[in-house]
Formats: structure tokens, C-alpha cells, sequence
């Protein structure tokens, strides 16, 4: 188990409680009221920590090693009736863009997202979650199939970015984003949008539009990451931590300000403190808002996800 700079004092306690555990199993020493105590300071401490968490301690979360993927989530939902699908027809297959077909409580849905890497080799080969423009055009293949066939979408959102090399801008990074924004607007089939960990800029946006749009209580959604606009507001990486407050990035900001539909309350701790129940969490999330999607037509649908996307920001004529 891994732990972050705030989470120490949770660690002290977990490491006192196991060792008193171990005292009493070896000795005759009865212990059982001790380990009481400290258990009830463990639980005291997690309130405590994750009740009242900064910004950057939720950036910091969304990024914890041990945090389910885009992977973990379809492998646990689909139980094994996932079919991966390849390739955008023109360039290539792009690893950090994974996406296909898979059924869930009897539902078979398209679902695309952003991978990232559980090493060192697999970050490289999914290049850490970071899309280049045949992998948007991969994720907008599948939809339009989707499109054909009358099949929901689903979207899983996990990424620093997409990929800002040369190469990608040669091949129309800029453009293939572009262009899924707008056919993901108009899109004929229902679409489900999950930030389940980093959500950054355009890359998160590629395959974010979406009839529901819902955040992990530890994700992120932002224009930018705060490394990077402290980078260029400060010279420096020192001020991440103000840039995170300024950028207002959590899920409660983006609910506030009407940019998302929904928070998805995650286990005490984080989405990798109790995986299974934050497995069955976003499955019941899914059964249930696609129940209210499939009862709209088309054009109802189209119309109010259109509607959505009008009337966010704020402009003066």
C-alpha cells in the first residue's frame, strides 16, 4: 500500500494497530481494548484527512498508483464479455485510447477511454494515458458504429492530456479533437461520461461530450494541470498548489458551475481503498442513468444534450 505526503498519519496508525495485533496473537497479553483505541483514532483520522481534502490533495489522488484504470473498471463490469476493437483506418492503433464493445447488466455498450500504465513498460506503451489523433479518430469510429447498430455509448476519462508532440500535430491533433466534438454532440445513441481520474484540456474533452457527464469525488476536469500553469503563470513548479485552488478543478467547482451533471461519491480513503464497492457503485450508476436515457427520443436527446452544452459559461452580447 502506497501512501501520500497527507496520508502519513493515517499510515502511523495503521502501522500501531497492526503491530498491536500482532502482540496480541503472540502473547497472552490481552490487547483487545488497545486496538480498540487505535482503531477508533484510525477512523477518526480518515474523516478527518479525506473529509477535508485541498484541491491538490485531490489531484494527488486522482493520480494515486494504486487507482483503477479505464481497464479495471470494464474488466470488473463487463466480467469478461468485453471485445476489444483496433485501429482508426488511417494511421494506426493508439494504446492510450482503448475502446469496444461490452455488455453490462445485459446491456451491450461501446465504451472508449483513456489507459494508462501500471509501470514503467506499460506506461510507455499506453504513452501514459496520452492520446495521439488516431486515437481520438479510433474513439469516434466506435461511436459512429455504435450509431448504427443503436448502441449506448460509454466514456471513461483518465488522462494528463493528449499527446503534445510534433508528430501529433502534423497528423491533425487539433483537428480530430475538434471534429469528435461535434459529432459526439449530435451523436443519434445515449452518452454516458465518467472522469474517474485526471481530466486535462483538450484530451479529456475529445471523448467528453456527453448526455450525462458525472465525476469521481477524487477526479479532476480542467483546462490545464496545475504543474503546467504554474509553469507558465509563476516560472515554477513551487506554486502547483495555488494554481490547483485557482483553477477550481474538483468535481464540487465543476458541479457548481454547471459543467457537470453529477459527483459519484467514492469509498472512504479513494476509488483504490475499496475497489469493489467503487466498482458496484459506477455499475448502479450505469444501469440507472441509462434507464432515464434509453425513455428520451432521439430527437429529444440531441436536442437537450445540445441545449447542455449552449448554455454553459458566461458571455454579454
Amino acid at each position: 500500500m502506497e501512501y501520500l505526503d497527507f496520508e502519513l498519519p493515517i499510515k502511523d496508525l495503521e502501522e500501531q494497530l497492526q503491530k498491536c495485533q500482532i502482540i496480541g496473537e503472540e502473547s497472552e497479553v490481552d490487547v483487545t481494548e488497545t486496538c480498540k483505541q487505535i482503531d477508533k483514532k484510525l477512523t477518526e483520522a480518515r474523516k478527518e484527512i479525506y473529509g477535508n481534502l485541498t484541491p491538490w490533495q485531490r489531484v494527488q489522488l486522482s493520480r494515486h498508483p494504486n487507482r483503477p484504470y479505464t481497464l479495471d473498471y470494464v474488466r470488473a463490469l463487463c466480467e469478461g464479455t468485453f471485445l476489444e476493437l483496433h485501429g482508426d483506418r488511417t494511421v494506426g492503433d493508439d494504446k492510450a485510447m482503448i475502446g469496444g464493445l461490452g455488455k453490462i447488466a445485459g446491456q451491450s455498450y461501446m465504451i472508449i477511454g483513456q489507459q494508462k500504465g501500471y509501470n514503467t513498460k506499460t506506461r510507455q506503451y499506453r504513452n501514459f494515458g496520452m492520446a495521439n489523433p488516431e486515437g481520438y479518430r479510433k474513439a469516434l469510429r466506435l461511436m459512429k458504429m455504435a450509431e448504427k447498430f443503436g448502441i449506448p455509448v460509454l466514456s471513461f476519462i483518465d488522462t494528463p492530456g493528449a499527446y503534445p508532440g510534433i508528430e501529433a500535430e502534423e497528423r491533425g491533433q487539433g483537428e480530430a479533437i475538434a471534429r469528435n466534438l461535434l459529432e459526439m454532440a449530435r451523436l443519434q445513441v445515449p452518452i454516458m461520461v465518467f472522469i474517474i481520474g485526471e481530466g486535462a484540456s483538450g484530451g479529456a474533452l475529445g471523448i467528453g461530450v456527453g448526455d450525462r457527464v458525472m465525476m469521481l469525488e477524487n477526479s479532476w476536469y480542467s483546462v490545464i494541470s496545475p504543474e503546467s500553469c504554474s509553469s507558465i503563470l509563476w516560472r515554477s513548479w513551487e506554486f502547483k498548489e495555488k494554481a490547483a485552488e485557482a483553477l477550481k478543478l474538483t468535481a464540487k467547482d465543476m458541479k457548481k458551475m454547471t459543467l457537470i451533471d453529477e459527483i459519484i461519491k467514492e469509498p472512504l480513503g479513494g476509488a483504490h481503498a475499496d475497489r469493489d464497492l467503487m466498482f458496484q457503485i459506477i455499475k448502479k450508476k450505469i444501469e440507472k442513468t441509462y434507464e432515464e436515457l434509453s425513455a428520451l427520443p432521439v430527437k429529444t436527446l440531441i436536442k437537450e444534450r445540445m441545449e447542455k452544452y449552449a448554455q454553459m459559461g458566461v458571455y454579454q452580447e
